[in-house]
C-alpha cells in the first residue's frame, strides 16, 4: 500500500501543486539555499505571508555565500515582522559554517546538517528530498495530519510514542517513492490544500481510497491533540525616554540580548508587570534601572497596544519619560542608543514597538 500511496501522490504532486518562488525547479533538483530559507520561513508561518519576505531575502541575500557574509542587523531587518527571529540569526549563523567549514555547500547527509543551528529532522529531510532527491523522510503539520488519517494513528500528537509511528510510516512511503521529493511535496500539499485541519476535502482526494480514518468516519478526530492550554495575558510597560536637549527629537531605544525573545532586536526599554510592581509606572522604573541604571520620571502614557505570541498574549503601554537621574549604560541589554523617528527605520524592530511608533508618527513625532 504504501507503493500506491507513494505513487498517487507523486502523479497528484505534479498537477496540484501551487506556483510558488522556490519551486522554480522539479522537487529533487531544486537550489539547495532557496529550499532552506523557504522551509524556515514557513515554520509556524502561512506560505501567502512567506511569498513576499522570501523575494526580497533572495534578492538581497541570492547565495548562500551572500547571507554568510552579511551584517547580523541587516539580516534581523529584513525579517522583521515575520516573528520567531531565532531563525533568521541560525539561518545567518548556519550560513556561515556551511561556508567556513563544507566549502559553502549545504552537506547532504542527515547527519551533518542536524550539526547546523536551527535545522532539526524536518527541514533536514526537506533539503535532502526537495533538493537532492534522496529518499528522506519529513514530518511537518500537514504531513503528520495526512499520515495520521491514512493510517487511523489514535495516539496524541504530544506523545514521543506517535511521533516516532508517524516517522517510520513517513520513512516506509518515501522509501517506496520513485521520486521521494515529489512524494514528500505531494503529501505536504495534500495536507494544505484538501486534508485541512477542518472540514478535509476528501472527495477530492487521490488516496482516499487507502484512507483507512475516511474509511471509518474518523478523519475529523484524526490526529489526536493534546488537550488545549490557557494562553497566558502579560501586561508590558514600555518607556520613550525622550533626549533632553532642546530643538531635538530623540528618544532612547536599547538592543535585546542576543540569547532569548526577539533577541538582537531594537525595541523601547521595556518589561512585564510582575506582581510587587504596584502600577505599570512603577514596573517602568524598576526595570529601566535594571536595564539602564538610571531614575526615571514616568509622565503621560503615549499609547497601548496589543500583540500575541505563540505562547502568550500581550498588552504594551508605553508612558512619555525623561532620565531623572544617571547616565544609560547596557546592563541589562545589549546596547542603546538615541535614535529619531527617521533613524528608527534602519533598526530591526519588533512589531508591537513598530505599532507605537506608528502612533508617534500620527503625533508629529514629539514628547
Amino acid at each position: 500500500m504504501h507503493q500506491q500511496i507513494a505513487e498517487r501522490l507523486t502523479a497528484w504532486q505534479a498537477e496540484a501543486l501551487r506556483d510558488l518562488p522556490w519551486r522554480g525547479r522539479p522537487a529533487g533538483a531544486r537550489d539547495p539555499y532557496a529550499v532552506w530559507v523557504s522551509e524556515v520561513m514557513a515554520q509556524q508561518t502561512r506560505l501567502s505571508v512567506v511569498v513576499d519576505y522570501f523575494n526580497r531575502w533572495m534578492a538581497r541575500f541570492p547565495t548562500l555565500e551572500a547571507l554568510a557574509g552579511a551584517d547580523q542587523q541587516e539580516v534581523l531587518k529584513l525579517w522583521e515582522g515575520l516573528g520567531y527571529y531565532s531563525r533568521a540569526r541560525n539561518l545567518h549563523v548556519a550560513a556561515q559554517i556551511v561556508a567556513a567549514e563544507f566549502g559553502g555547500e549545504l552537506p547532504r547527509t542527515r547527519a551533518e546538517l542536524l550539526t547546523l543551528p536551527g535545522i532539526g529532522e524536518y527541514t533536514a529531510g526537506a533539503i535532502l528530498s526537495l533538493a537532492f532527491g534522496l529518499p528522506e523522510p519529513i514530518l511537518d503539520g500537514n504531513a503528520k495530519r495526512v499520515i495520521s488519517r491514512l493510517w487511523d494513528v489514535d495516539g496524541r500528537l504530544d506523545l514521543s510514542s506517535t511521533t516516532r509511528q508517524l516517522w517510520d510510516l513517513s520513512g516506509q512511503m518515501v522509501e517506496a517513492a520513485s521520486r521521494p521529493g515529489a512524494m514528500n511535496e505531494g503529501l505536504m500539499e495534500l495536507g494544505a490544500l484538501v486534508c485541512r485541519r477542518r472540514s478535509p476535502l476528501c472527495e477530492a482526494c487521490p488516496v482516499r481510497r487507502y484512507c483507512l480514518a475516511h474509511r471509518r468516519g474518523v478523519q475529523d478526530e484524526r490526529p489526536v491533540r493534546a488537550p488545549g492550554q490557557r494562553v497566558p495575558h502579560v501586561e508590558f510597560a514600555a518607556a520613550i525616554i525622550w533626549e533632553d536637549v532642546p530643538g531635538q527629537s530623540q528618544f532612547l531605544i536599547s538592543q535585546r540580548p542576543e540569547k532569548g525573545l526577539l533577541g538582537g532586536l531594537w525595541s523601547f526599554p521595556n518589561g512585564a508587570r510582575e506582581a510587587d510592581d504596584e502600577d505599570l509606572r512603577a514596573c517602568l522604573r524598576r526595570v529601566v534601572r535594571q536595564d539602564l541604571d538610571v531614575a526615571l520620571e514616568v509622565g503621560e502614557r503615549a499609547a497601548t497596544v496589543a500583540h500575541a505570541f505563540t505562547h502568550f498574549s500581550m498588552t504594551l503601554t508605553a508612558f512619555h519619560a525623561r532620565i531623572s537621574a544617571g547616565r544609560p549604560q547596557a546592563v541589562g541589554v545589549a546596547d542603546w542608543r538615541w535614535t529619531s523617528l527617521d533613524e528608527i527605520e534602519t533598526f530591526p524592530c519588533p512589531v508591537p514597538d513598530r505599532k507605537i511608533i506608528a502612533v508617534l508618527r500620527d503625533r508629529g513625532g514629539e514628547a
